[in-house]
């Protein structure tokens, strides 16, 4: 056995093990025990005579499918998912006292977020009368308690927690040091963009300082799009609990309205985003499911109605209105198709074949990437009409950076589908690609209000 064949030996059973990772009914220890029969039986056939490359093949087929697998492990170890179901707080063998303290920990996270909203009430700045303020620093409440309860739940190093501390400082600043009047275009901008670097930033703590590993980079897109769920349901739950709360207590005379208001709502909305991380990781293998299921429901639509619209577009000669207004709602659009992309890209299994679902995205993607063509035209009109100013430069600057995602990503999807270039090679861009968004997003907030004289 040669030293190439070792180390392409070694490279196919690394990425065996990173998509053996993607199966959260597996553990560590399951992986590591499955790695060892994997090894085990490629040592038996490359002695029988077989190649390296054969070898692996024909040990991974007569593994069986890990769909399969990890079923085996879920029926095998039911007791241990029933238990992270509902017994959050029960010690796991695997993680000793760790995992005792994981829901107290979580409390004191969650609890951090939710009073932390109401800090500033205690220096007069009214919720209602100073909402500028609040939205500006929108991003600082809830999201420095998550990222101490990721650096926590990791056990990440000082220097980690010195650079996030140091991150949510420059955010800080950015957000309060400038001299911005409340209508200001900037205050809308850092309202809209700190929030995004911020979670980015919680990024570096979810990934427990990795940040330059491709897969755990992948993971904390998969685990975004997981996040969203739940907090989506909390949110109609609580939407349902400030209802009866308002209704139950009106019904006795007394109004709770002002309760509600000033920190049911607040308090909780800001809670939820520690909580919905928790349930994130504690029962992963219960919801883990709905977000791939929900792209391939939504990707065809999208596909559908962009489709649609460069038809009707093609069949009236009409362009896009250059209207402020009409251009965000375009914008979102391609925010959503990206998310589309990039939370179907990570749930995606690298051991099957292309199919129709992987043509339906490579004809979402370029349907996007024609329609962002179209709004960089509208958005140039306004600029060359009406001058530069933040609100367009930042629409500028965000389409510039959507256009170069979306063509590169066609242009690999298109390889894919040929079979001419590998999945990881979309994987790879997409999650190199995080660090342009997180760039762009500091640099509205910090550089935007100085470059265009806090307008």
């Amino acid at each position: 056995m040669t030293l190439d064949n070792d180390t392409d030996l070694e490279g196919q059973i690394a990425q065996w093990r990173a998509y053996t990772h993607r199966r959260r009914e597996l553990h560590h220890t399951d992986t590591e025990e499955l790695e060892d029969h994997l090894r085990s039986r490629i040592t038996e056939l490359t002695e029988s005579g077989l190649r390296d490359d054969e070898a692996f093949l024909i040990a991974v087929k007569r593994m069986g499918s890990l769909d399969t697998l990890s079923r085996e492990f879920a029926r095998e170890h039911s007791g241990r998912l029933w238990k992270q179901l509902v017994l959050p707080g029960e010690p796991d063998a695997s993680t000793g006292g760790h995992g005792r303290r994981e829901l107290p920990v979580m409390v004191l996270c969650a609890t951090v977020a939710a009073l932390a909203i109401k800090v500033p009430a205690w220096f007069g700045l009214d919720l209602s009368d100073d909402a500028t303020f609040y939205a500006r620093n929108l991003g600082l409440f809830a999201l420095p308690a998550l990222a101490g309860y990721f650096a926590w739940r990791r056990q990440v190093g000082p220097r980690v927690v010195a650079v996030l501390a140091a991150l949510f400082a420059v955010g800080a600043l950015g957000a309060n040091a400038y001299p911005l009047a409340d209508d200001s275009q900037s205050t809308v901008l850092t309202a809209i963009h700190l929030p995004l670097a911020l979670w980015l930033v919680v990024g570096v703590a979810y990934v427990g300082g990795d940040w330059r590993s491709d897969r755990r980079r992948m993971d904390f897109i998969r685990f975004t799009g997981e996040w969203l769920i739940y907090f989506s349901l909390l949110a109609l739950g609580g939407g349902v609990l400030t209802a009866f709360t308002v209704g139950t207590f009106e019904a006795i005379g007394l109004d709770a309205e002002e309760f509600v208001s000033g920190w049911l709502l607040p308090c909780g909305a800001m809670a939820a985003v520690v909580v919905s991380a928790w349930l994130v990781e504690a029962k992963q293998s219960v919801i883990e499911n709905m977000a791939p299921v929900l792209t391939r429901v939504f990707t065809p639509l999208f596909a559908a109605t962009l489709l649609a619209f460069l038809v009707a577009v093609a069949w009236t000669d009409n362009g896009i209105d250059v209207e402020r207004d009409v251009l965000i709602v375009f914008d979102l659009l391609l925010v959503i198709v990206l998310g589309l992309l990039l939370y179907a890209i990570s749930a995606r299994d690298l051991t099957t074949r292309t199919g129709l679902f992987d043509r339906v995205q490579l004809v979402l993607v370029v349907s996007a990437l024609v329609i962002d063509l179209l709004v960089l035209l509208a958005i140039t009109g306004r600029i060359s009409e009406w001058g530069f100013s933040p609100n367009k430069t930042a629409a500028l600057g965000e389409n510039v950076i959507l256009l170069a995602n979306l063509a590169w990503s066609a242009w690999l999807f298109l390889g894919f589908v040929r079979g001419r270039l590998p999945f990881t090679r979309l994987e790879r861009w997409q999650t190199r690609y995080l660090t342009v968004y997180a760039g762009w997003a500091w640099v509205v907030v910090l550089a935007f209000p100085l470059v265009f004289d806090f307008a």
